[in-house]
């Protein structure tokens, strides 16, 4: 299992796009962690699935009212997690609103999930392999903090958590 201390895993997440950027950037566009993190603070927060009810109606919506926080406590970008492919989560972006302050990264695969050893398996309840909930402050591909939930939790993952590790 990944720990403080340790890069991120050299793996590739996926992300929608809604506004033309470089080329034909409009729709899913990998992002390299490696490149995507070097020289950058990133808040970084992972859960269950898009659209389910905790992590919609607490965890996005405290990471996006949290923004303007975060970034003056030296945050570069927060990031959300989640084992779905890259529609799913800009279709949630859009419902939770998050656009230019929380960027969705799909995880279709579950490549990141399973190299930080940080998955849950939902089968039985009809999920398949998931993302376990927790948060990490990753600074230039290192991991800073973490902070990992205990099954059916939502004490230590949360954005103010998250602040406060930033401001440390």
């Amino acid at each position: 299992m990944i720990k403080v201390g340790d890069t991120l895993p050299a793996v590739t997440l996926t992300e929608f796009v809604e506004v033309e950027g470089n080329g034909c950037s409009i729709g899913p566009n990998p992002v390299d962690l490696a490149k995507a993190t070097a020289g950058k603070t990133i808040a970084l927060f992972a859960l269950p699935g898009a659209f389910t009810p905790t992590c919609s109606a607490k965890h996005v919506p405290g990471y996006v009212s949290q923004y303007d926080a975060l970034v003056a406590a030296g945050v570069d970008e927060i990031w959300c997690v989640s084992v779905n492919d890259a529609f799913v989560m800009g279709a949630w972006g859009r419902d939770q609103k998050s656009t230019g302050k929380v960027r969705m990264m799909g995880d279709g695969s579950a490549d990141f999930t399973k190299a930080t050893g940080l998955t849950l398996d939902l089968t039985a309840r009809g999920m398949g392999l998931r993302s376990n909930r927790y948060s990490m402050l990753v600074k230039d591909g290192k991991v800073a903090t973490l902070n990992i939930e205990g099954p059916g939790k939502f004490e230590v993952s949360d954005a103010d958590t998250m602040l406060s590790q930033a401001k440390a």
